[in-house]
């Protein structure tokens, strides 16, 4: 098994009818997905429907303060492509709330970072296993 990493601006639908599951990963801004993320979407969208149903993924937000939007857009979109949710939507909240705090570099805490570690190899594992 192979794991690939994609920036949003980089993948297109080659990339989603290639792979057998997916991990989304969006900051969250103005309580919805980040734009290179929907931009993604909308070149994606149409090309893979009905072509990649069933397969697995799982989602990824950084927040400064709530996350739920944006995690929620993932979800709608990945209804209509008919994908399974491996796991709930893991929301890093940065509470980044200030310019100042929001335009600064963050700084996830180790524990944030081994969950989003374990989102990936639950993923991997379930794939791997043929759990999904």
């Amino acid at each position: 098994m192979q794991t690939r990493l994609l920036k949003a601006v980089d993948a297109g639908p080659e990339d989603l009818l290639a792979a057998d599951g997916y991990v989304f990963a969006t900051p969250e801004n103005l309580a919805a997905i980040a734009g290179l993320m929907k931009d993604f979407f909308d070149r994606c969208y149409y090309p893979v429907l009905d072509r990649i149903q069933g397969r697995p993924y799982a989602a990824l937000v950084c927040a400064g303060s709530d996350g739920s939007n944006a995690a929620r857009q993932i979800a709608r979109i990945a209804t209509g492509w008919r994908l399974k949710a491996a796991a709930e939507p893991l929301i890093v909240c940065t509470h980044a709330q200030t310019p100042a705090q929001i335009l600064a570099p963050k700084h996830i805490a180790a524990a944030e970072l081994q969950s989003a570690e374990e989102l990936g190899a639950g993923l991997a594992a379930g794939l791997a296993l043929g759990v999904f």
